[in-house]
């Protein structure tokens, strides 16, 4: 069955790709692969539609914004009506999108984590945890603007949400404290594992990264690792990969997974 590429459209312009995704789909169109796009502002509505033709049987990989699972649903639709099938199952997304749902796989690799919902009264957990510094994040994601995601006092807490909430919109599926981890600055690297295999953007793939694709049953995900100051390896973050961005790498490297 030959792969597909499905990419978000223009928010302006519906029929051309997002000026964001470009790159990469110019390079994916280099190495052979076909590419669709679809506006994702139109998700469930009667208007939506994948321009370009999927061929039939193909396997598509979505490449775009983080969708939450509802969204993503949708997406899976318009592949199903296109007589085609998806690399990613809804399970299998959130198996990887939402933070509680890796972290008991790779738990003694990563923060330890505590999840609460958002209605919680999470300064008085936080005090009952009794951690010197707390890193804040949703099921997705932690702010990365404004007051940021450590937290020292229990009681910033509802600073940093109210922040997330304003800038973000939302708290998706509840509250992630994770125990914080010192790192060795600009340590961070991001791997991508598809079918199994991890692939780095260049050099070796740690093995760390090789446990986590035994682990983690998604046939395609990043996983995101870094050096803690006391130089063991941990993971930073696992997600799911069609909606992990390059961070680190260049789109023609990414399109060479996929030839094969």
């Amino acid at each position: 069955m030959p792969l597909h590429f499905l990419y978000p459209s223009d928010p302006v312009e519906p029929k051309q790709p997002d000026q964001q995704f470009r790159d990469q789909i110019d390079e994916m169109r280099i190495v052979g692969l076909g590419i669709s796009i679809v506006s994702l502002e139109e998700l469930g509505e009667d208007s939506c539609r994948i321009r370009g033709r999927i061929p039939n049987g193909a396997t598509v990989v979505y490449r775009g914004w983080m969708l939450a699972p509802g969204e993503y649903e949708k997406i899976l639709a318009l592949i199903h009506s296109s007589q085609a099938s998806p690399l990613i199952s809804l399970e299998a997304y959130r198996a990887c999108h939402y933070l509680p749902n890796w972290y008991p796989r790779v738990g003694e690799f990563t923060a330890e984590t505590k999840v609460f919902p958002a209605t919680s009264d999470l300064a008085q957990e936080l005090k009952a945890l009794g951690w010197g510094k707390f890193f804040i994040k949703d099921y997705v994601k932690s702010l990365k603007t404004s007051v940021g995601s450590i937290v020292s006092k229990p009681e910033d807490i509802s600073i940093v949400l109210a922040e997330m909430q304003k800038f973000r919109g939302t708290i998706e599926g509840g509250v992630c404290v994770r125990r914080f981890e010192e790192f060795v600055l600009n340590s961070e690297k991001r791997f991508f594992v598809i079918n199994g295999v991890p692939h780095a953007m260049s050099g070796t793939v740690p093995e760390l990264v090789f446990e986590c694709a035994r682990r983690i049953k998604s046939a395609f995900f990043a996983v995101d690792v870094a050096a803690r100051t006391d130089g063991v390896l941990r993971v930073v973050e696992i997600g799911d990969g069609q909606v992990s961005d390059l961070v680190g790498w260049g789109a023609a490297r990414f399109a060479e997974l996929w030839k094969e």
